[in-house]
């Protein structure tokens, strides 16, 4: 995918009232941020925010974090929240790979990852989202009962995805290689930007929650 540089991207970011621009200080400290105790959940790459921000709003009494790598992505999301007040979600933008510098041990309660990067190349398996190495980061910072929920329309993707879940030594709680069709799975789903466009060219969107 290519992404076109937005001038200023970075600037707005950072004098953000969304924008968390400090997050390893805040370790362990969530509740503060948010000025409550509800569970606090992240999405790992989210995008242009359509997904998390329509949760924020569905679940008042939840509290959200979006985590975007791409500046250019991350500054829409901002935009998009110029004209309304959500004081249950933050963004941050940083690498996956931080998230241990930046969570403490079983602070977060559920995990979304919607159509991470394949990383195509069997040399970059450790690169994707849903690789042993992630999972185990993820392990840290989730809390016992937590969840990991995991979108894609990638089939190579998804099945390195089923096949690395057990690996990690976390279980499949349940899986559907078509979302949409899944009575059961397709309840509350909330659409991003590339579930959308992705379903409406007529592929099958795949979906998991793994567990501990």
């Amino acid at each position: 995918m290519r992404l076109r540089n937005v001038p200023g991207a970075r600037e707005d970011i950072a004098k953000s009232s969304m924008t968390v621009n400090e997050p390893e200080a805040l370790k362990g400290k969530w509740s503060e941020v948010f000025g409550n105790d509800h569970p606090v959940r992240i999405e790992i790459g989210m995008g242009k925010g359509n997904f998390i921000i329509q949760l924020a709003h569905e679940n008042p009494t939840v509290n959200y974090i979006g985590i975007e790598k791409y500046s250019s992505v991350l500054v829409r999301a901002i935009e998009k929240c110029a004209d309304e007040e959500l004081s249950n979600l933050k963004f941050i933008r940083m690498e996956a790979e931080y998230l241990c510098d930046v969570f403490a041990p079983q602070e977060i309660d559920r995990i979304y990852l919607n159509f991470s990067d394949p990383w195509p190349k069997d040399r970059h398996a450790k690169r994707r989202l849903t690789s042993r190495q992630f999972f185990e980061r993820y392990d840290v910072i989730l809390k016992r009962d937590g969840i990991v929920e995991f979108k894609t329309d990638n089939d190579q993707l998804f099945q390195f995805s089923l096949e690395q879940i057990p690996e990690a030594g976390w279980r499949l709680k349940e899986y559907t290689w078509d979302l949409h069709h899944d009575k059961a799975m397709v309840k509350g789903n909330v659409m991003t930007e590339y579930e959308m466009k992705f379903s409406a060219m007529g592929n099958p969107i795949h979906k998991l929650i793994a567990e501990r």
